[in-house]
């Protein structure tokens, strides 16, 4: 690739033995994309409110409001969004064992309204919305009996 000449000349006084100082310390260059080869620190978090109603609350142990922590990324290095999140609650928050009541072909049941800080997800792009820390994720029970 082509460098400009004072660049270049920048580059050569970094590089001299004068700048001792620097020399001594490389200069790392960072992106905004891992690169391919980069790992990805899943120790990053994203702590989210999740609350079930409308009997959804029973397949999460009685309880209807969740502080969920779960990974910044998936298993891909994507960011995680709803998708990954219902994926997550099925995974390590439901407890009991009928994940159909709750799930169909790894998304929400039809019947199930999904909020999004009190926006109908289908709004913010269903499952393809990116989680964004302190997001509050409203899963409601249409169906039930009268």
């Amino acid at each position: 690739f082509f460098v400009p000449a004072e660049v270049s000349k920048k580059f050569r006084l970094l590089r001299s033995p004068t700048a001792s100082l620097i020399s001594q310390h490389p200069v790392c260059i960072s992106t905004s994309q891992p690169s391919p080869n980069q790992t990805i620190n899943m120790a990053d978090t994203i702590k989210i409110d999740v609350e079930f109603t409308g009997g959804l609350e029973l397949l999460f142990s009685n309880q209807r409001n969740h502080k969920v922590s779960l990974p910044a990324q998936d298993q891909d290095g994507e960011p995680a969004n709803i998708a990954f999140l219902i994926k997550h609650l099925c995974e390590n928050l439901m407890t009991d064992q009928k994940k159909e009541l709750f799930l169909l072909d790894e998304s929400v049941r039809p019947g199930i309204l999904v909020l999004i800080n009190d926006a109908d997800w289908e709004l913010e792009g269903e499952d393809q919305y990116e989680l964004q820390p302190r997001d509050q994720i409203v899963f409601v029970s249409t169906l039930h009996g009268g």
